[in-house]
């Protein structure tokens, strides 16, 4: 096996992984955002309120999660 296509291999696997732990991070960020516009559209019916909770809530968690560290 050639030494470079296995280090560009490996690199490419590490970036996968990278890239995999990134999403799924971020999912788990915006589930408490995403819960809050569920409740908020299931009581409205109204896709302008939802939005505005999800937004606030995301950028709420955001600010948290900085003002945390």
């Amino acid at each position: 096996m050639d030494i470079i296509a296995f280090i560009g291999f490996l690199a490419l696997v590490i970036i996968g992984i990278a890239i995999v732990l990134f999403i799924v991070r971020l999912i788990w960020m915006l589930l408490p955002a995403a819960l809050v516009a569920a409740i908020v559209f299931f009581l409205t019916f109204d896709l302008w309120w939802t939005g505005m909770a999800f937004l606030a809530i995301a950028v709420l968690t955001v600010v948290w999660k900085i003002l945390k560290k």
